[in-house]
């Protein structure tokens, strides 16, 4: 009863600012300070007022509040746990199998290539050095190797 009187006099009050901002020749101004008065009196009338009164002093509603912070709490911990492992289970497995597929076998010398079998002719190891102290085409070829495996 009390929240529904504070309201009514809210509005009227902001009705009364607004006349007088009208008369001022301020009339955007009038009709916002007017349509923020009216709010409240809104509210009153469709019985939001009223529920929220009766909500702020029932402990059964604050107990239901804090079920639904614990269960938010929930899951933004879930949710931050999943990010920093690396996604859901189905993400993690897949990345696993496709991590297999890419890997070199243990006993190959050089990475497997995937699905086309075959080195490509010409790349920067391939090239004839000449000059050079002491190596030959040879000298990058476990760095390249280590390069392209890695897809670089």
């Amino acid at each position: 009863m009390i929240a529904e009187t504070v309201c009514s006099a809210v509005a009227a009050a902001g009705l009364g600012i607004a006349v007088v901002t009208a008369y001022r020749k301020r009339y955007l101004a009038a009709a916002r300070i007017a349509a923020y008065s009216l709010v409240p009196l809104g509210l009153v009338m469709t019985g939001i007022v009223e529920w929220l009164a009766d909500t702020a002093f029932s402990p059964t509603a604050w107990a239901g509040f804090a079920v639904l912070g614990g269960a938010w709490a929930l899951f933004a911990t879930t949710r931050a746990v999943e990010r920093r492992r690396g996604g859901t289970r189905k993400e993690r497995r897949a990345a696993a199998r496709s991590a297999r597929a890419e890997a070199v076998a243990p006993a190959a010398s050089a990475p497997s290539l995937g699905q086309s079998g075959s080195r490509p002719a010409s790349g920067p190891a391939a090239a004839p050095r000449a000059t050079g102290g002491s190596g030959g085409s040879d000298d990058f070829s476990d760095i390249e190797a280590i390069l392209k495996k890695h897809g670089i």
